[in-house]
């Protein structure tokens, strides 16, 4: 049985409670398992420095196939962690810093 779409848990930390409502635990979730890969982390970790870079950037920085690039990157962008712009016929990624702020914000919650 699924988990209601409107679901909310309360997780106590102390004399802290926290509201997790299931959608937002999920994305979360996604995320978290979309940066826990080390690949991935290399690209995050690119892109900071980097500010922005095209498919090609990355895999050439990386020494990895292109095709392994692109569907790390698919991954990333499915999670929201990254964000792309078109520029003729190269597709730039960026980080979407909102994005990986607001998940630390509720990590932190959970952890503190």
């Amino acid at each position: 049985m699924g988990k209601s779409k409107s679901e909310v848990f309360n997780l106590k930390n102390g004399p802290q409670e926290i509201k997790l409502i299931y959608p937002d635990l999920r994305n979360v979730v996604l995320v978290l398992r979309a940066i826990g890969h080390d690949l991935r982390k290399n690209i995050v970790t690119l892109l900071l420095t980097h500010e922005q870079m095209n498919v090609t950037d990355i895999y050439v920085k990386l020494r990895i196939e292109q095709s392994v690039a692109s569907q790390h990157l698919a991954i990333l962008r499915n999670a929201g962690i990254v964000i792309t712009t078109r520029n003729g016929k190269f597709i730039n990624y960026t980080l979407n810093k909102k994005r990986l702020d607001d998940i630390s914000v509720l990590v932190n919650e959970i952890a503190a």
